[in-house]
Formats: C-alpha cells, sequence, structure tokens
C-alpha cells in the first residue's frame, strides 16, 4: 500500500508487524514523506527494485526473506539506496550483520517513531551534503562531497550513504585521531550509548572498498581512528 505524499520522497516500510508498521507510515506521513508498505521480504524486495524510494525500512525479521537478504540484493544489483533496519533489542548479531551487508543504520525495538523519523531524515540530510565542500585527496584516494563520489587511483568506489559520510569526515582532517563516540556523533548523530560497534563494522567496510589504500585509515589503540597517509 503506498500513500502519494508530496515533498521529501517515498520512504519503502518492510514490517510484518502491522500496528508497527502502521505507526511507522502514520509518522512519516506526518513529516511528509510518502510511504509504502509491505509484509513480506519478497514483495519488500520487489516494492524496493520497482518504486526506487529514497530510503528502505527493514525489519529483520521478516517472512520469506529476512530484511539482511534484502539489502545484500540491492547491493549486489548496484544500488546505494540508504537501509535502516528494524531489529529486536538482543539480536546483536543481526545487527552487526545488517551492517556488514550494506545497511546504513538500525533502530532497535521498542522504538520512538520520532525516533526513527529523525533517523530518515539525518539519512538524507547527510546523503545531500553541503553543495560547496571541497574535494578532499588523501594519497590515492579522491573525494568529491558535491557529487558524492570517491575514487581510488581513479577508479570509482560504490559506497553507502554512511560509508560516504564516515571515509569524508575522516578525510576533512587528515592526521586528526576521531574517537568512535565522536564519530557517532558526528556521522549518525547518535548519542554515545548507541554502541561503537556501528563504527568499527563500518570502518572495516570503507577498509575493504578501499583495497590497497585501506592502509590511509588507520586505528589508533584505545581511542579511534584516523586518516593519515
Amino acid at each position: 500500500m503506498t500513500e502519494s505524499q508530496a515533498g521529501k520522497g517515498l520512504v519503502l516500510v518492510v514490517e510484518d508487524e502491522r500496528p508497527i508498521a502502521d505507526l511507522v507510515r502514520l509518522y512519516l506521513s506526518r513529516d511528509g514523506f510518502g510511504v509504502h508498505v509491505e509484509h513480506d521480504g519478497a514483495a519488500g524486495l520487489a516494492a524496493a527494485r520497482r518504486l526506487r524510494p529514497v530510503v528502505c525500512v527493514l525489519d529483520i525479521a521478516l517472512p520469506g526473506m529476512e530484511g539482511t537478504e534484502i539489502c545484500r540484493r540491492l547491493r549486489a544489483d548496484g544500488d546505494w539506496t540508504p537501509v535502516i533496519f528494524l531489529t529486536a533489542r538482543d539480536d546483536e548479531v543481526d545487527r552487526i550483520l545488517g551492517l556488514e551487508l550494506g545497511g546504513d543504520d538500525y533502530v532497535t525495538k521498542p522504538f520512538s517513531p520520532r525516533e526513527l523519523v529523525a533517523r530518515v531524515k539525518g539519512l538524507l540530510r547527510r546523503a545531500a551534503g553541503p553543495p560547496d565542500s571541497p574535494v578532499r585527496t588523501l594519497g590515492p584516494v579522491t573525494l568529491d562531497p558535491a557529487r558524492r563520489q570517491v575514487t581510488v587511483d581513479g577508479s570509482r568506489l560504490a559506497l553507502t550513504p554512511t560509508e560516504f559520510d564516515l571515509l569524508g569526515h575522516l578525510l576533512g582532517r587528515p592526521g586528526r585521531v576521531f574517537t568512535r563516540e565522536e564519530l557517532l556523533a558526528s556521522v549518525w548523530g547518535y548519542a554515545s550509548h548507541a554502541g561503537t560497534r556501528t563504527v568499527d563494522v563500518h570502518v572495516a567496510q570503507v577498509r575493504a572498498k578501499l583495497g590497497d589504500a585501506a592502509h590511509l585509515i588507520r586505528t589508533v589503540r584505545g581511542v579511534g581512528y584516523t586518516a593519515d597517509a
């Protein structure tokens, strides 16, 4: 079911618990988003491919196909639409797996629908980026904030929106060591209680995609991370 709403774009919500889906749809619609809801994984994947939403909100435990598998298939298709996972509070393994498969963020149940809307808006705001930000270069890596592109030795990398923002934040101040808490606050907009494992997973993903340039992102033991040639 799709609610046509002018303004901020269409959000796909795939959630099999109908009261939760209805609540999420209500709050997103109130904030000016169009909303399309599906209740099982296969229908959710088909809707993501057909509708091209601005953000996908995916429950992990879905009938037919889990939310993590929807994300994996979208990324395999070269679709980097931002993905927010809905997870049970004790499903840390699923949360980490979701991030490793290309998810950008997660919200644990029970959650505040206002927080979820804020996360959606934050993802879209970061993806838009400041139009006048300068191009950042470190070694063979070049990051263009205005075009949302990263290249290594001229070859373009496929990054999720959050991976891009994380790398951009590190490249913005080469040599500066950022704590995990600072990165959570600056890139995700989280308070420190949200869990620093999210940062570690995304750093690992960025390094994997940088290939031979992975050494530019350095771990400072007991502190955090820095980008340094």
